[in-house]
């Protein structure tokens, strides 16, 4: 018995060890997009994305949504997850509208930002996000590249985004 629990516990400290060490030699830097056809106008994908009060009636991941007043002149807001988890953000770019780019506003183990451009596409539009960010923990980076995805938040956004429309989503890389 004790024998099996020894193998058990070094397995699994091996397992700890190995996510570690691929975490750490993984960059800490990524950029990765994603772009959603829709059938809205800019202006309806704008009003939309630019509306934080009313994000949460279409965001099925976020409960609230408040503000948390201005730094350097530009709107910074919280959103507060269905999860329990929070995020500070700031659109440190805005040009209605076709692009804006929101950063995370708060210190912590990711950083980085979503640069989402919106392009007219026949009758529709063409959404894409670029996010460039870094992740400094090297546990957080292994689930981040590893377990989730570097794309997997764009998609949720995007797919969300295109249900408010009543639209399939329809996201390519």
């Amino acid at each position: 018995m004790k024998k099996a629990l020894l193998v058990i516990v070094g397995i699994l400290v091996l397992l700890v060890v190995g996510v570690l060490i691929v975490g750490a030699l993984s960059p800490a830097d990524h950029r990765a997009s994603r772009t959603l056809r829709t059938k809205q106008t800019p202006e309806a994908i704008w009003n939309a994305i630019n509306d934080h009060a009313n994000e949460p009636s279409w965001r099925d991941d976020v409960a609230s949504v408040t503000s948390a007043g201005e730094r350097n002149g530009k709107p910074v807001w919280q959103e507060n997850y269905e999860d329990g988890n929070t995020i500070q953000l700031m659109t440190t770019e805005s040009r209605p509208p076709n692009r804006m780019v929101r950063e995370i506003a708060e210190e912590g183990p990711f950083s980085g930002r979503w640069e989402i451009d919106i392009e007219p596409a026949g009758a529709g539009s063409n959404v894409r996000i670029t996010e460039i960010g870094s992740v400094s923990n090297p546990f957080f980076r292994f689930v981040s590249k590893y377990v989730i995805g570097h794309t997997y938040q764009m998609e949720k956004y995007l797919t969300n985004l295109a249900k408010k429309f009543g639209e399939q989503p329809d996201i390519a890389g």
